[in-house]
């Protein structure tokens, strides 16, 4: 059926409409509102990077960023703020891992628009309550809350730009809204640095840091008013059509398509439908866990695309929450340690840019080792840099691995996302989203709580090399698993 028809359709001819625009077909304000969602999960996951070490210091008794100057252990009492992080960043993740194992199945049944409103109220409410915090356990607690609302957002989110970006530009569309992440972390790391770090000459510092007594409160308050301003915004956001479709709504979902047609057709001609696809009649499908772990074909993809979070997570949440707190943890001052994160920040941008322009060139699975090798390389650039103790030290060789560290694990997130999403039929895509990549959280901050303690004894080479190694192991399990760029979304997953 054509534009302009009021012929009764079909589903699947609504679907096959819809599948051959080849152009972002909602208006591109969307994608600021749906990316300034992402600006607000990620300036929350990234906040904690730089201004833990101030947090730690006023709710944990005798909490310290690292040794003194010119001395390699702890005064007697001192807790290691490196240490102190782990369990915080693991909660927030187990937040993750009950909203998208509560909230992602509602996202299958109620529908993708209205739960995306529902995922950034509690994200900004559980914000808000870690800025009035006073104590290591109810911190925990606010962390534990922002998480389940991010958990399902991120699965929600990635679901829905999938559906209704074009066929040949789910990795492209995905990537767009991925470089608002990355003006959240840049956001949340810089605004950590210069709200909660003392003014200290660049290289080792930032000059005009501010270090304000309640800088790292300042921090969550800001995020609760993103996540306002987010939910304001996506009120304007329509239905996917493939889940009206999936709920027997086909008017619903074949208004939303004319519409996509009419823009589409004011940047280039459409092409002829493509071939009708059978549609699951609504009474045949099946309850979203129900379908996954019946179903042998997505049983297969759920566990291969778990695995590949899981010890992927376990280099993306070092680096992405804990690298600040790690550099001090290997006699970095604060102020240099978070310097290097925040340089890490600019090839994040870099990295949404790239993936945005080069990311449909090549299956999604083939970038993972890319990224990987990527961000060991960083890792060693940090580690050869030097220590910022010894007089032959580099500082400008760690802004550089920082920054090829943050490009590198940044390339892997957007490509997985789309590939995950992408494994999974429009009935259970949120909900089997959510398992894989909600319940693989568990794996950073599984990692990092393994992993900080042993970095003083391992040094920065071992230490870079040994979180690095993690995302590669990730890209070897990923290369088991399905092709899935430029096909069509109900033939990957019928």
């Amino acid at each position: 059926m054509e534009p302009g028809s009021h012929t009764v359709v079909s589903p699947g001819m609504v679907i096959a409409r819809q599948d051959r625009i080849q152009v972002w077909s909602l208006p591109y304000l969307f994608v600021v509102v749906i990316g300034l969602g992402f600006l607000f999960t990620f300036f929350d996951i990234f906040d904690i990077n730089v201004s833990f070490i101030q947090t730690c210091a006023q709710i944990v008794p005798h909490c310290v960023p690292g040794p003194p100057p010119g001395q390699t252990t702890l005064p007697a009492g001192a807790i290691l703020a490196a240490d102190m992080l782990g369990l915080p960043v693991l909660m927030n993740l187990i937040g993750y891992v009950i909203g998208t194992l509560i909230l992602s199945p509602l996202a299958d049944r109620l529908g993708r628009r209205d739960m995306l409103l529902v995922t950034m109220v509690i994200t900004g409410v559980g914000s808000l309550f870690t800025a009035f915090t006073n104590d290591y356990t109810t911190f925990i607690i606010g962390r534990t809350i922002t998480g389940i609302g991010i958990g399902a957002d991120l699965a929600i989110v990635n679901t829905y730009i999938n559906e209704v970006a074009p066929r040949e530009g789910r990795a492209k569309y995905t990537s767009l809204i991925f470089t608002m992440s990355a003006l959240g972390a840049f956001l949340g790391i810089w605004v950590g640095l210069l709200l909660t770090t003392p003014p200290t000459p660049f290289p080792l510092g930032l000059p005009f840091a501010i270090n304000f007594v309640n800088g790292w409160r300042l921090m969550y308050v800001i995020g609760a008013a993103l996540g306002l301003i987010g939910v304001l915004l996506r009120v304007q956001l329509p239905e996917s059509p493939r889940w009206l479709i999936s709920q027997g709504r086909i008017a619903e979902a074949d208004a939303v398509v004319r519409r996509m047609e009419a823009r589409a057709e004011r940047m280039r001609p459409l092409p002829k439908v493509m071939d009708e696809l059978p549609v699951p009649p609504r009474e045949a499908t099946r309850i979203s866990y129900s379908e996954i772990f019946t179903n042998p074909l997505y049983l297969r993809r759920t566990i291969l695309l778990f695995l590949v979070w899981f010890v992927g997570y376990v280099t993306v949440y070092s680096f992405a929450a804990g690298l600040t707190t790690i550099l001090a943890s290997l006699n970095y001052p604060p102020p240099e340690a978070g310097l290097i994160a925040a340089m890490g920040t600019i090839g994040f941008i870099i990295c949404g840019l790239f993936a945005y322009a080069f990311g449909e060139g090549l299956e999604r699975k083939f970038w993972l080792p890319i990224a990987a090798v990527l961000t060991l390389a960083g890792g060693v650039l940090i580690a050869l840099a030097g220590k910022p103790t010894s007089p032959t030290a580099t500082p400008i060789v760690a802004f550089i691995g920082a920054m090829i560290v943050f490009f590198g694990f940044n390339l892997w997130v957007p490509m997985t996302y789309t590939w995950s999403t992408e494994n999974y039929p429009t009935r259970a895509r949120t909900t089997g989203f959510g398992l894989v990549d909600g319940v693989g959280h568990v794996g950073g901050g599984i990692g990092l709580l393994i992993i900080a303690p042993l970095l003083p004894q391992l040094g920065p080479l071992y230490s870079f090399l040994l979180i690095g190694g993690f995302l590669v192991v990730a890209a070897i399990i990923a290369q088991f698993g399905t092709t899935t760029r430029g096909k069509r979304l109900d033939v990957v997953s019928p």
